[in-house]
Formats: structure tokens, sequence, C-alpha cells
């Protein structure tokens, strides 16, 4: 172990990417990278306290709202926050006022904790996310921006070429797959100065392409079961964490749930 990796506490911030989905265990609920990351360190560091603050579908906005300052009074080693994504989805976004949010939820993060996390979010290959790369880019100039003034760590997924791998995605094309996340969380694990795992962008084993019936099988899933009800929700301003709770909102010992 490396000795400037010598964190007792985690805060996580953010939306569904951070919350977990779509890594569910066997009795419903999100794992996700955080939660992996949190166990990894608890491991090394008795007495590790961890906090996910995390709600699938936050804007950046709500972000800063709800989760900023809850965090930043914890006052952690680590922070991680990762948000903006949701907005660049959107049909209707003010990139200016997004870059402004994520800018103050850095001003007040960063002298609240040891290390404060942030991240280019992973982007799946396909005709979707085409249309909404040039937003993601110009958030991530931003984030590089925000990192090199406030002293933050940048993790680059979306230059990893795996985590663009369909086979990493779930069937809603939104979110990591469980070894998506995995990776994730070998990868926040290694910015945060611990000695490596495994090679977390490895690209995977080669296999032979889906046929054309199976993928438009998987396309008629895709629309009826996460693309329907997305547009619903867009058109009628809802969202899908609206009325939930923060994953794990106060800052205690961490416990193996599956323990």
């Amino acid at each position: 172990m490396q000795m400037n990796a010598n964190y007792t506490s985690l805060v996580a911030v953010g939306d569904s990417f951070t919350e977990g989905m779509s890594d569910l265990r066997p009795d419903g609920t999100y794992r996700g990278w955080a939660d992996l990351l949190a166990a990894r360190m608890a491991a090394v560091s008795p007495g590790f306290r961890y906090a996910n603050l995390a709600v699938r579908g936050k804007l950046i906005g709500q972000i800063v709202a709800e989760q900023v300052d809850v965090a930043a009074a914890m006052q952690p080693d680590v922070i991680t926050l990762v948000g903006g994504l949701n907005d660049t989805l959107r049909p209707k976004c003010d990139m200016g006022r997004v870059r402004d949010l994520l800018e103050e939820a850095v001003e007040r993060l960063a002298p609240a904790c040891k290390q404060l996390v942030l991240m280019h979010s992973p982007g799946r290959h396909g005709p979707v996310f085409q249309r909404f790369r040039p937003r993601m880019e110009e958030l991530f100039v931003h984030i590089d921006d925000l990192a090199a003034r406030h002293g933050a760590t940048v993790v680059d997924l979306y230059g990893s070429a795996v985590l663009g791998d369909q086979r990493m995605w779930d069937v809603d094309r939104l979110h990591l797959t469980a070894e998506g996340h995995r990776r994730v969380a070998e990868a926040v694990w290694q910015s945060l100065g611990y000695d490596p795992e495994d090679d977390w962008n490895a690209a995977l084993a080669a296999t032979a392409p889906p046929n054309w019936a199976a993928r438009r099988v998987a396309d008629v899933r895709f629309a009826r079961q996460h693309l329907v009800p997305w547009i619903g929700r867009r058109l009628t301003g809802r969202s899908s964490g609206d009325g939930l709770p923060a994953k794990r909102p106060e800052l205690l010992p961490y416990e193996d749930p599956r323990t």
C-alpha cells in the first residue's frame, strides 16, 4: 500500500451512476462502483466511514441544492462528484448554467475534503450518445479546468475504449453492468494512490456480434421498457428519482451488506 493512500472516509455525490444502477444485488438493491470502492477502502482502514448521497435522475442543479452542502459539512477525506450528464442528455440544455453550477459545487467541496475526485463519465458507443457527445466533451473540458484550479483528481472514463463497449452497458443503454462498475471502482481506487489490483482498462475478449434478428429484438425491448418511459418523464418534467432518499445519507462506519 502506498503511503499517500491513507483515507478514513468517503462521501459520494451524484446521480444514478454513483447510486449504482444497474449493478443489482440479489435482494434487488443497487451496489455500484462507489459501494465497491468503499468496501475496498474499509478493508485497509479500520473504522472507515462512508456516505452515498446520490439519487438517480438528479440534474446538476438538484445535486448542488440537495447534496453539496451536506457532503461538505461531513468533512470527509475523499469526496467524489459526478454530475451534469443528465443535463447534457436533455433536448434543451443551458450548458453555461451547467458549467456554472458544476463550478459552484467544486468550489464548495474542494476545501471540505483532503481529495476531491471528478470524472469524465463513460460514453456508450452508438447513435444515441453520438448526438450528445459535443455537450459531454464541453463538460469534460470544464471539469479538467476546475480540477487544475482546485487540486482535484480527474478519472477519465470517457477515454476508455472498453467502457464504451456495448457489452459493458445494461439493457437500458444508460447504465453500466456489474463488470463496468467494478472497473470504475478500480479506476478510482488507483487514482487515489492505492496499488492496482488489475488493469481496469483491459479490453474484453472478442466475441461474435449478435445477428440482425437479435439486434432488432434488443432494440424493441429497449424502446418499450426504457426509451418510451424515459421520453415520457422528459415530457412531463418528472424524474426517476422523484421522492427517493439518498442511498446512504449519513457518514457512518462501513459494514459489508453481505454480513
